[in-house]
């Protein structure tokens, strides 16, 4: 029997694989839109549906970034409403360990978990920026050792809290410098845990939710973020997407799975991908070059080669050649001249020098304008062909061990994903690598997870 894929759809919202000016495009914030792509998703069979998170409206040159236009809705609050319309497709969300506390996060994915009957998940992640901070009181952000040990102890309280409701040992950790007590039985609720990160203390007000913990996904492909997953996540969302890539991360996030006493299936790993379909090999080629074209009109052109060059290029010409001059660096001007002020703002580039001469380089060599060159460097899709071409590759990175799946991002909202539900799943279907129906109701069952563990943990020293 061939390994089964495993399929997820990120609804794609305002960001840069989106063309939101597409006539067939439609709200990034209305219910009818989320209700559209949640349904399309759970009548093609796939393992859940994912949103991310955006917690600032990014800016650029102190504008607000041309695809935040709508803004940024709770992400959160919109699986909610998808509990609610659908009936078996996992709901999956990004939650920032960063800026949120365990006790609220823990509550909000619980109740998603209840009334979804057990198809919650979440996606943990950290932020650095100080861009974020202004947003939050604290402000500021956590240096990268810190921002990992919060996320772990973030996800550690969240457990403990889950738990509360079942457990009834005092349990404790004193070698990882952890204490945490569950109440017994008749004491439902009852927590206190103590860390490096967080000192809370109370009753835990939701009841054991259907799965007990909510699926963890992670994103992040850091050393950090590799060994976080391999840890404590059940999925890994990641930007390996190519064969080869793939197939090493793949390997090497795996391996490290036994150190933590977990199975090589414990966790599956999802990379990102895009896909344009044609009915013939032509065809999807000349659709996906237009699709780049969309993406990348002359404005967001020249909004990612400032991104780059860290200063003011609207005298340049998109269609003319890269510019010849080098970036500006954190050595020629201070933090507040700089075109943008952290990752939720704008990427960031850690060489930005060697950056813009590669971009040259390829601008020179085969005579394309800056325009084409950023659309070569950032409007390239994972998969472009006819269905049964994007079919056999998907299939073939899964049974090759170069991913367990996919989680497909579409450029059109919200109708991006029917093509594929239509006309790549069926041939999947045939292979017999994806399931035609649900057999299960859970989204841990539809992973081919275990059942989330009962927390036991070394009694404390004194």
């Amino acid at each position: 029997m061939p390994k089964q894929i495993h399929l997820a759809a990120h609804f794609p919202g305002v960001n840069n694989t989106t063309v939101w000016s597409d006539p067939a495009a439609g709200s990034h914030i209305a219910f009818a839109s989320f209700r559209h792509f949640a349904r399309t998703a759970e009548r093609a069979k796939f393992d859940f549906l994912f949103l991310a998170e955006g917690l600032r409206l990014r800016e650029q040159g102190g504008r607000i970034y041309d695809l935040d236009v709508v803004g940024r809705p709770d992400n959160v609050s919109i699986l909610m409403a998808m509990a609610a319309v659908t009936e078996r497709i996992g709901l999956a969300g990004t939650v920032n360990s960063t800026f949120n506390e365990p006790l609220d996060v823990a509550r909000k994915l619980a109740t998603l978990d209840h009334l979804s009957g057990g198809r919650a998940a979440w996606n943990v992640v950290t932020s650095w920026d100080e861009f974020t901070g202004e947003n939050f009181r604290r402000g500021g952000y956590l240096p990268k050792d810190k921002r990992y040990l919060r996320a772990e102890e973030f996800l550690d309280a969240a457990k403990a809290l889950w738990d509360t409701w079942d457990a009834d040992e005092v349990l404790a950790d004193a070698d990882a410098g952890r204490f945490v007590r569950h109440g017994s039985a008749d004491r439902a609720g009852r927590f206190t845990y103590r860390s490096d990160q967080f000192d809370i203390a109370g009753r835990f007000p939701t009841p054991r939710s259907p799965q007990g913990h909510p699926v963890i996904l992670q994103a992040g492909d850091s050393e950090e973020g590799r060994e976080f997953a391999a840890a404590s996540a059940d999925a890994i969302f990641t930007r390996h997407a190519e064969f080869d890539a793939g197939r090493q991360f793949y390997a090497d996030v795996k391996a490290r799975l036994a150190q933590h006493g977990r199975r090589h299936e414990d966790l599956k790993i999802l990379p990102a991908a895009t896909f344009v379909l044609g009915d013939t090999e032509d065809e999807a080629a000349e659709n996906a070059r237009q699709v780049q074209y969309q993406q990348v009109g002359p404005a967001t052109a020249i909004a990612f080669a400032e991104q780059v060059w860290n200063r003011d290029l609207s005298d340049v010409d998109p269609d003319g050649p890269v510019p010849s001059f080098d970036p500006r660096t954190s050595d020629d001007v201070d933090s507040g001249g700089h075109i943008s002020k952290g990752r939720a703002s704008v990427r960031q580039y850690k060489d930005p020098v060697a950056v813009a001469r590669e971009w040259r380089e390829l601008g020179e060599r085969e005579g394309l304008s800056l325009r084409e060159v950023v659309i070569r460097k950032n409007g390239r899709h994972t998969f472009v062909g006819t269905p049964q071409r994007v079919a056999d590759t998907i299939d073939h990175f899964v049974q090759s061990d170069a991913s367990d799946g996919f989680v497909l991002v579409p450029h059109i909202t919200p109708g991006g994903l029917d093509e594929f539900a239509d006309k790549v799943v069926p041939l999947l279907q045939e292979k017999g690598s994806f399931r035609t129906e649900y057999t299960g109701t859970t989204l841990r069952e539809h992973l081919g997870l275990r059942p989330s563990p009962t927390t036991v943990v070394p009694a404390a020293r004194e």
